[in-house]
């Protein structure tokens, strides 16, 4: 075998070994949703509520090799939020509040990932409500516990400008416009 022959068969050799490690980093993880979760609070006459989202779907790729690559997307199911009340619940479906008819949807989609201060990642993204898309970003604590990466994060947000609370609901003295979106995100390989 000529000296050339061999050089080329090391190269694609090398370059196939030094690629599968990336491939195999780069593979979507599973949603765990038994153990996550996505829950809100807000104030109510300065009374903290919380409530949460029963049905939402998760789609996380993440690299920790080389994080500005990984992606993540949520969509939320509205007419699945949960204010521990029948009636309440679906009081929030109405035209005022989530309009759950004509939207039946909130999603989230990232569109950058970078390392944070304290081991942290900061998420940018675009988050709609309601037909009312906004630019955000939060920061994510990421742990692993065995085989499954735990993503935790806080998202606030000023209801108002998804039009959350229409009419007589935009009256922040009843319902205040600064909401908190935690979620807890259990994913496995």
């Amino acid at each position: 075998m000529s000296l050339v022959s061999k050089i080329t068969r090391s190269a694609i050799t090398l370059s196939l070994v030094a690629g599968l490690p990336l491939l195999a980093q780069a593979a979507p993880l599973k949603v765990d949703a038994a153990k996550s979760q996505v829950a809100i609070t807000f104030k109510q006459m300065n009374v903290p509520v919380d409530a949460t989202f029963k049905k939402f779907n998760a789609a996380i790729d993440f690299n920790a090799a080389a994080v500005t690559t990984s992606k993540a997307s949520f969509d939320l199911d509205v007419a699945s939020f949960d204010l521990g009340d029948a009636q309440y619940n679906k009081e929030v479906q109405k035209k005022e509040w989530f309009n759950a008819p004509q939207f039946p949807k909130a999603n989230f989609v990232s569109t950058g990932m970078k390392q944070a201060a304290g081991g942290k990642l900061e998420v940018t993204g675009n988050l709609t409500i309601k037909g009312k898309t906004t630019a955000v970003s939060f920061p994510v604590t990421l742990k692993k516990e065995g085989n499954s990466q735990i993503f935790d994060g806080t998202l606030p947000i000023k209801r108002l400008t998804y039009n959350i609370g229409e009419g007589e609901w935009k009256d922040t003295s009843m319902v205040a416009d600064e909401v908190v979106i935690r979620f807890h995100i259990v994913t496995n390989p």
